[in-house]
């Protein structure tokens, strides 16, 4: 077996990883958000929104490795490179746009320590 062939599939099998993760992150975000309903929680948009988002950044680091995996190690042209390029930028834009609906903040941010401020009690 040629190496280049042995690197496509990995790169196809990574893929799968990533599509596999989005998908069963859904089904389990909506089984999870059905009960929510069934059981009548207040919040169960909000944690269905969190689960669903980060089963998607999971899937696309995924899907975003696979593509490296491929482009670098099969067929490393320019117009490739280029593809990859303009590819692995629109997921990392969304992957900062998930993060952001997920969590309220950048990825680059800290979170802020409300008690961090506060005097410890006498």
């Amino acid at each position: 077996m040629q190496f280049q062939h042995v690197v496509e599939l990995v790169g196809t099998a990574v893929d799968a990883v990533g599509v596999a993760t989005i998908v069963v992150g859904t089904v389990v975000a909506s089984v999870l958000a059905a009960l929510g309903l069934a059981h009548r929680r207040a919040d169960v948009y909000s944690d269905y929104r969190r689960r669903l988002g980060r089963s998607i950044l999971l899937g696309l680091e995924f899907l975003v490795a696979g593509d490296i995996i491929r482009t670098v190690a099969v067929s490393p042209t320019y117009a490739s490179v280029g593809v990859l390029a303009l590819i692995v930028a629109i997921r990392t834009f969304l992957s900062f746009s998930l993060e952001l609906e997920i969590t309220g903040r950048w990825p680059w941010q800290k979170t802020v320590d409300v008690n961090a401020g506060a005097r410890p009690a006498r």
